[in-house]
């Protein structure tokens, strides 16, 4: 065997194990109890069976997806100029910024009563909570991302000759990607968190809505539990796909200014 190869396989093997510790200690624990309003682990893997069989579950897992894609990128191409304004422009600053502390407060599902007035009950509806929910934090991790760009690199710019447009594409983009994909990933998974609940009210489709629709048909916890699962597994792919996907454009990045003279 390879040196280091057992180490891997053990360091491999952990999470498996802690999750099966999980697990058994789940299933002990409601044995011992005999709580019956709680569903035992093996429930809940027919209940995803009967989800799949189905057919349903990967429809509202897209459909969840769906919202969130366009609740995200909608915010994304606000809040991302807005932020980099009140970043660069300290007299925008003083005039916007304190609206965008206001709004962040905000719980997005006090939102949720204007958005039906004005979308109806719908995918509109969802998506507008998203965005309310990630414009605010994005716009904040935007400007401070500026700031936090060090001025030395703003004066060498201007020092060059560069222009406005030039000196953000060439130094303060490039100085500020670190944090603003940080801010990304973290407002995404605010996206995340926001779309189920907002399907638990707005929406006849979506994790949220599978959730709230096997508790009222029937009190099915199997399919509540199943469906907590699978919000957690797919909150979790996104969070990798978008940490992957950092780690790409900044090595991009790296390689880049390797390049140049």
């Amino acid at each position: 065997m390879p040196p280091g190869l057992l180490h891997r396989i053990r360091r491999g093997a952990e999470p498996w194990l802690g999750l099966v510790l999980c697990v058994v200690l789940w299933d002990v624990a409601l044995v011992l109890t005999q709580v019956r309003w709680l569903p035992r682990p093996a429930q809940v893997l027919l209940g995803v069976g009967e989800l799949l069989h189905r057919g349903v579950l990967f429809k509202h897992i897209i459909a969840s997806l769906f919202r969130v894609t366009w609740g995200f990128l909608l915010a994304v191409g606000v809040a991302l100029p807005v932020g980099f304004l009140l970043g660069w422009s300290g007299r925008a600053s003083r005039a916007l910024a304190p609206y965008v502390h206001l709004l962040r407060p905000i719980s997005p599902l006090a939102w949720l009563p204007l958005s039906i007035l004005w979308w109806g009950v719908g995918d509109l509806s969802s998506v507008f909570i998203i965005f309310i929910a990630s414009a605010p934090p994005l716009t904040l991790a935007a400007m401070n991302a500026v700031r936090h760009v060090p001025a030395v690199y703003v004066n060498a710019g201007r020092n060059f000759g560069l222009s406005t447009p030039r000196l953000f594409l060439r130094i303060l983009l490039p100085a500020a990607l670190p944090e603003l994909l940080s801010g990304m990933r973290l407002t995404l998974g605010i996206s995340w968190l926001v779309v189920v609940a907002a399907e638990m009210l707005a929406v006849n489709s979506g994790l949220g809505y599978l959730i709230v629709d096997s508790r009222n048909a029937g009190n099915r916890y199997d399919l509540v539990v199943a469906g907590m699962l699978f919000i957690g597994l797919t909150g979790l792919a996104l969070d990798q796909v978008m940490a992957r996907g950092a780690r790409q454009v900044l090595s991009r990045r790296e390689l880049l200014g390797a390049e140049e003279p």
